[in-house]
């Protein structure tokens, strides 16, 4: 069966950009008859808190977009993720990294493409296993990867230029973001990966590593990012802002679920709506590739 999932970071509210992507995950999987589940990426513990990652469940509640499974919280994924490595450390495709944070400032400081990637170059590749305090990065085979996406049509990256070897595990025994991904897209059996194209720069990384780790590759698509209404990055101050927000200036639930599917292109105009109304109106050929700005009224 068709499986989509939305995958938010509880580090603060859910904004229309984020809100975007989660209903345009559900309505891709519901428009096929397939389950759709929400995922907790909570692996960053300083920066991640539960409150908030309720808070944002609440949200999701409210437009309707309920996860069909119990949700999943990284944090209690440490056991699976601990395995992953394992087998790629059989492998051989793992070598410790004792790069300091200065260190990577100062890789990171050279100019390199035009996406503003700083791509790992790969200094601590000989380094030996014994005695280090140390975090883990993914060998990367050399060459290009090759994708569809189903907004943006054919795709290839060579992640060795964009990302470098990928951090998989820190120095402060934290999971890192990449090996989190794969290993649990995989286990749910996710068949459909819908974000951000902010995210798009990372896609064929992670193909490389569910490769490594004998995982099946989902579909992807990445959606333009949500600008405010002058252009540019969400920010408090400019369309970042959230349903309890957004309901204070008298904006209901539903006119945000209208906006949204007009942005997806599921409605000729915004109007209160449901989620279950859209579901059969969705199309991928429909959906605007580039970024949509939130309404002045909202901001």
């Amino acid at each position: 069966m068709p499986l989509g999932r939305f995958a938010p970071s509880p580090t603060g509210l859910l904004h229309l950009g984020n809100l975007r992507t989660a209903l345009a995950s559900w309505l891709s999987a519901r428009a096929v008859g397939g389950g759709w589940i929400v995922r907790m990426e909570d692996v960053d513990g300083p920066r991640c808190r539960r409150e908030l990652g309720e808070a944002q469940l609440r949200d999701l509640d409210a437009l309707g977009l309920v996860s069909d499974v119990p949700v999943v919280w990284q944090s209690d994924r440490g056991s699976a993720y601990r395995e992953a490595l394992a087998a790629l450390q059989a492998g051989d495709l793992l070598y410790p990294c004792l790069c300091t944070r200065k260190d990577l400032q100062t890789l990171a400081s050279a100019p390199h493409a035009e996406d503003g990637l700083r791509p790992y170059p790969g200094r601590c590749r000989e380094r030996d296993w014994e005695g280090f305090d140390r975090a883990l990065r993914l060998r990367l085979p050399e060459g290009p990867v090759a994708w569809e996406d189903r907004l943006l049509g054919p795709q290839m990256d060579d992640p060795g230029a964009l990302t470098g070897d990928p951090l998989l595990f820190r120095r402060d025994g934290c999971f890192a973001y990449h090996l989190a991904v794969a290993v649990d897209d995989g286990a749910k059996g996710v068949t459909e990966v819908v974000r951000g194209a902010d995210l798009r720069p990372v896609t064929a990384t992670h193909i490389r590593l569910q490769e490594a780790l004998g995982l099946p590759r989902p579909a992807y698509a990445h959606l333009g990012l949500v600008a405010a209404p002058e252009g540019g990055r969400l920010g408090k101050r400019a369309g970042a802002l959230g349903l309890e927000a957004l309901a204070e200036r008298g904006v209901s639930a539903e006119a945000v679920l209208g906006w949204l599917g007009w942005s997806l292109g599921c409605l000729e105009r915004p109007e209160p709506c449901r989620a279950e109304d859209l579901a059969p109106r969705f199309d991928w050929r429909r959906v605007p590739p580039g970024e949509v700005r939130v309404p002045a009224a909202w901001a």
